[in-house]
């Protein structure tokens, strides 16, 4: 025959840990959504990152792109300005050819007139004093020259002569020690070599 056993609880109350506690819903819900915020914000963040980043190198490459045209636009500019320059220079040097040889074709003795009175300063003692001219001037050559004489005190012998060779405006003073040359197609070569040297003292080929 079985014997009843009393049931007794084995189990210290004083020891035994409190039950869990039970969130509450809402404050499940404030969690949630907390954790929501911090995701969305963690998100926000990296994509700003990434776009600033994305940003960052378009910028560069535009950067990169607009230095390179400014540089072609510089050298754009830099061969215009050689071709504006030559042409300018090359204009100015036909515009003054022309209006020489139009002064020329006007008064044809001015130039030489201009050497006799330059020089005739300094020749007081000269013994003789030979000019060279085209024959069409030889008359008013030798009339301006006596003229100038009587004016410094010249007391030489003066001689003109005509050549033919010796284009109108052209021709050379000659006296016992010295002389002056006058020659428009010397002239000219002269201000042809300057003008190329000034275009290659700024960079300016012939031709450009």
């Amino acid at each position: 025959m079985s014997v009843a056993h009393k049931f007794t609880f084995d189990l210290d109350l004083a020891h035994t840990p409190p039950p869990s506690k039970v969130m509450a819903e809402d404050e499940f819900d404030r969690q949630i959504a907390a954790a929501r915020q911090q995701g969305y914000a963690q998100g926000f963040a990296a994509g700003e990152a990434g776009a600033e980043a994305q940003s960052a190198r378009a910028r560069a490459a535009a950067t990169e792109h607009l230095a390179d045209a400014v540089s072609h636009m510089l050298a754009g500019i830099g061969a215009y300005e050689s071709r504006h320059l030559a042409g300018a220079v090359d204009l100015a040097a036909s515009v003054g050819r022309k209006l020489a040889a139009h002064l020329i074709a006007r008064h044809p003795e001015a130039e030489l007139e201009a050497l006799i009175h330059d020089c005739m300063a300094s020749l007081e003692n000269a013994p003789h004093l030979v000019i060279r001219c085209h024959p069409d001037l030889c008359d008013a050559i030798r009339d301006t020259t006596e003229e100038r004489m009587r004016i410094t005190g010249f007391a030489g012998r003066l001689v003109v002569l005509g050549d033919p060779d010796i284009k109108l405006g052209d021709g050379r003073i000659e006296w016992a020690d010295g002389g002056l040359v006058r020659d428009i197609n010397a002239i000219s070569s002269e201000i042809n070599a300057r003008i190329s040297a000034y275009l290659a003292a700024s960079g300016v080929k012939d031709g450009d």
